[in-house]
């Protein structure tokens, strides 16, 4: 009988072990986090801000709505989505440029490219951090690209909207806002020079 009872409790603490070791991932490889939603959200702000930052010449953008949403597979949990819209007209020419570079600035921190949409008109490609933050930039209408992040399931908490700065203005009316900055390279109607 002693046995038995030794091996429920080992199967339960096993079980319980394998449920902490999901919590802060939506994929159940995630590790064991105290990490709340907040919390959350500000790393997926800070990761969004080094990507953009990490494109030349700079790109210009605003914050798009943030969206938390609850995950039903953890109670008392929940995961946020952050989103940025590029203000800046990116060319036909240039958007495999752009995606480029976003490809190796998440290659060189170290994200894994997860999925690429290969289409001519509205081409995308997504990757996740190896803690389980999932990004994706996208080509929407009229060209324009988008930048979103959406987090693990982390603890529920009130998430306040990102504080990271935007490098134009805001504009007036729905989201989005289209383009509306010339760049003269990423506005160029040529296809790029060849690197030197």
């Amino acid at each position: 009988m002693k046995t038995l009872r030794f091996l429920g409790a080992a199967l339960l603490a096993t079980m319980v072990w394998g449920c902490a070791g999901t919590f802060g991932s939506n994929d159940g490889e995630g590790q064991a986090s105290d990490m709340d939603m907040q919390e959350a959200a500000v790393k997926a702000d800070s990761i969004m801000l080094d990507t953009v930052a990490g494109v030349r010449p700079a790109i210009r953008w605003n914050h798009g709505p943030s969206v938390d949403n609850r995950c039903t597979d953890m109670a008392g949990t929940g995961s946020v989505k952050r989103r940025i819209a590029v203000m800046t007209v990116v060319s036909k020419e240039r958007r495999g440029s752009l995606l480029g570079v976003v490809e190796r600035n998440w290659k060189a921190r170290g994200y894994e490219v997860t999925g690429v949409r290969a289409s001519e008109e509205l081409p995308a490609m997504y990757a996740s951090t190896p803690d389980g933050f999932r990004m994706r930039v996208a080509v929407g209408g009229e060209g324009q690209f988008f930048f979103s992040i959406t987090t693990p399931c982390f603890a529920k908490s009130d998430v306040a909207d990102p504080k990271t700065q935007p490098n134009t203005p805001h504009r007036d009316g729905g989201y989005p806002q289209r383009p509306d900055v010339h760049d003269d390279f990423w506005s160029a109607a040529a296809p790029p020079p060849p690197p030197t």
